[in-house]
């Protein structure tokens, strides 16, 4: 019997049993390593504060609409995106693969999941990587994406909010794309896990104007794109003044609720400042015809793979799946000292 992490109800988790059925032929059956925690999206579940769990999601419109039946009620069972495990069966017809390879991807937090053949074949995580990396495939496309959103260029000076996980693989993306890029966040921690990682300069947002500094150290004109990834709107409003006339803001944070304390009548509007959302449902419009969420997820595991991201150090806590409760707790104290967290099931980091 297997088992997966549901959400019963507001802060409430429970495991549940699931049956292990037979593979169809061009099936195999991934049993999970490590399947890490999502501290936005997967919290907003937690918590109970997903639009998805209030209102119904009108896809054909796209838009949230009031009801009675919203989207998601309990329990919740599409807790976790970010997966990593092996072939431990294949189901007649696999020629492609092996028993024993570790496959990344999106199956939530459950001990294993059945996948095609096809779809395996194309989420293979390289022999000689630590598998860890696969749990980054997700949250690492949600922040590529994010810089692509950018549309950075060569020499460009970037200034990032909030250096959670999504932050500091954004941070560390840009630099890899020639940006100079300045981390802003009010843990210590998180600004010296930054510094740590290559990053040179970050900054305290409760104790100084970030504004201020960077249009002083830019001769007054201000960062060419700021990219906000805290999800706070004091945030995303100070992003907008520090970001160069006419310029960009990525909105990459999930600002839940009602905006408090952005105004759009201020440094908006008398900038023309461009705001851009960034949310991994698309990708850029502008590379579309190139670029999906499947070479996303690709991308994310290759590049970690070669050295351009380094995202293991992010890893704070590893907990046994059985502890996930106490570890879901933990996070949602807002404990300072976890960033990326992961549950291990039964594998040795």
């Amino acid at each position: 019997m297997d088992r997966a992490l549901v959400v019963t109800g507001p802060k409430c988790l429970a495991f549940e049993n699931y049956e292990r059925p037979a593979l169809k032929p061009g099936q195999v059956r991934i049993e999970t390593l490590f399947s890490g925690i999502s501290s936005g999206t997967e919290l907003s579940q937690y918590r109970g504060t997903s639009p998805f769990m209030s209102k119904v999601w009108d896809a054909q419109a796209r838009v949230f609409r009031e009801s009675n039946s919203p989207s998601w009620s309990y329990p919740v069972r599409n807790l976790g995106y970010e997966e990593v495990g092996t072939i431990a069966e294949m189901g007649t017809g696999v020629a492609n693969l092996r028993l024993g390879q570790t496959i990344f991807g999106t199956w939530g937090h459950r001990t294993s999941h059945i996948m095609s053949a096809d779809d395996a074949a194309e989420r293979i995580v390289p022999d000689d990587a630590d598998p860890r990396i696969g749990i980054f495939s997700h949250i690492g496309a949600v922040a590529l994406n994010g810089v692509h959103d950018a549309l950075i260029r060569l020499g460009d000076f970037v200034v990032v909010f909030g250096l959670g996980v999504p932050g500091q693989i954004v941070a560390q993306a840009a630099r890899a794309s020639g940006a100079r890029v300045v981390g802003v966040d009010p843990v210590a921690t998180r600004r010296e896990k930054f510094l740590s990682l290559g990053g040179t300069h970050a900054l305290d947002p409760s104790i100084v104007s970030v504004s201020d500094i960077i249009k002083a150290e830019t001769g007054g004109r201000g960062a060419d794109v700021c990219i906000e990834v805290s999800g706070a709107p004091a945030a995303l409003s100070e992003a907008m003044r520090t970001v160069a006339y006419a310029s960009r803001v990525v909105a990459m944070g999930f600002v839940q609720g009602e905006a408090r304390g952005l105004f759009l009548g201020e440094e908006f509007h008398h900038n023309r400042i461009e705001l851009i959302s960034s949310q991994i449902s698309g990708v850029a419009p502008g590379a579309s015809h190139r670029w999906s969420k499947l070479r996303l997820w690709q991308e994310a595991v290759r590049l970690q793979h070669e050295g351009v991201l380094n995202l293991l150090p992010l890893i704070t806590d590893t907990v046994p799946f059985d502890s996930a409760p106490a570890l879901f707790e933990r996070i949602e104290m807002g404990d300072p000292d976890v960033l990326q967290s992961v549950l291990s099931f039964g594998a040795t980091p």
